[in-house]
């Protein structure tokens, strides 16, 4: 067990928005959201998952929505608590902490506000080692953890549970529901006992998130390029460098939905790539070739600052590098590239790792 407080915070932020894979949602918000909460109430305790009693009940926290519904529809800090009462009543046992569901953007950073408000303490795992744009995609689901019962509340005082069959009608009901209660819910999902996070949760999301921070701001500091430093990190790869020309979104359905056209630059001059996302970059090609996939991360970052982008956060202009990330082993399997793999998404190609991609084309 150890304490976050405000710094660790400002780390995981940066490490939240890279690993988010371009959604997630704003980091930004769940940032000041969390310094707020702990600012009130004092730091947030991080346990390990050996830490937690396998009879403990585990619940993460998470905002539904499109992401750019949040950046003008703030949370009012009260619907994450509504969630987690309502659940506690359905359940008849107590929460004795709570997690991310995915590690990235919004949804790395709001947990721990919701535990600083409450005295929980956060579990140092998550159930994607990334974001991803629907419900059932998680960790949790491959390894048939139920994902009701659930409860969804907005910021206008409304509130709703869901029992479903599986965790794909959850994701429909409840986007639906989203829909209706403007965009942008919290929810209290997939309530777990402590053996399940054990067997099914991807461990020390937040801690590699918090590293992540150090690392690039470490590298700034000591005139390091941050982006190869994050790139040994994560055993990444450099994808492709270059410029915003074109970038074409909308908020279709609950997601955010789009095309990101880069220009290249460097040792891409003369070359064009193509990011394509649904709330998360999905897919990086160019003309000729496909560059990463999902469930591999594809992650945008800003070339200078070695910051990296949201899909809403994307701008024309930007100076980019992109660069992907192999996907936690979970998501390598049958069932996680059935869940999440690029036919999932409409995508006619089977998944090839991103290790295999650079390769083949002689990177």
């Amino acid at each position: 067990m150890r304490l976050i407080g405000k710094e660790e915070i400002e780390n995981i932020a940066i490490g939240a928005a890279l690993l988010g894979t371009g959604g997630g949602g704003d980091p930004f918000v769940g940032k000041m959201m969390a310094l707020q909460a702990i600012e009130e109430n004092g730091p947030v305790k991080l346990l390990s998952v050996d830490e937690i009693d396998d009879d403990d009940l585990i619940v993460p926290s998470a905002m539904m929505g499109a992401p750019t519904v949040l950046v003008e529809k703030l949370a009012s800090g009260d619907e994450a608590l509504k969630a987690f009462n309502a659940l506690e009543e359905v359940l008849n046992k107590k929460i004795k902490a709570t997690m991310p569901i995915e590690a990235g953007g919004v949804n790395s950073l709001l947990p721990l506000a919701l535990a600083a408000s409450v005295g929980l303490p956060v579990v140092d795992a998550d159930g994607m080692g990334r974001a991803f744009p629907e419900l059932q995609m998680v960790t949790f689901y491959l390894h048939g953890v139920s994902t009701t019962p659930m409860v969804l509340a907005d910021e206008k005082g409304n509130s709703m549970v869901l029992n479903t069959v599986n965790g794909k009608w959850a994701e429909d009901i409840a986007r639906a529901a989203t829909m209706v209660m403007g965009g942008s819910v919290m929810n209290a999902i997939y309530p777990m006992s402590g053996k399940q996070v054990k067997a099914s949760s991807i461990y020390h999301s937040l801690t590699l998130e918090e590293n992540i921070g150090k690392v690039i701001k470490e590298a700034k500091a000591n005139k390091q390029n941050p982006i190869e430093e994050v790139l040994q990190l994560l055993g990444g790869f450099k994808l492709f460098t270059g410029k915003v020309t074109d970038i074409e979104r909308k908020t279709d359905g609950g997601f955010v939905r789009g095309t990101a056209t880069i220009e290249g630059l460097d040792q891409n001059k003369g070359e064009q790539c193509y990011l394509e996302f649904q709330n998360e970059n999905l897919m990086a090609k160019t003309d000729h070739e496909v560059l990463c996939m999902t469930p591999d991360l594809i992650c945008v970052m800003d070339t200078d600052t070695a910051l990296p982008f949201t899909t809403e956060g994307l701008r024309y202009g930007a100076r980019t590098t992109v660069i992907g990330i192999p996907a936690d082993e979970k998501w390598r399997t049958e069932k996680g590239i059935e869940v999440a793999g690029p036919r999932y998404f409409g995508y006619d190609h089977d998944f090839t790792p991103v290790e295999q991609l650079i390769r083949k084309a002689g990177k």
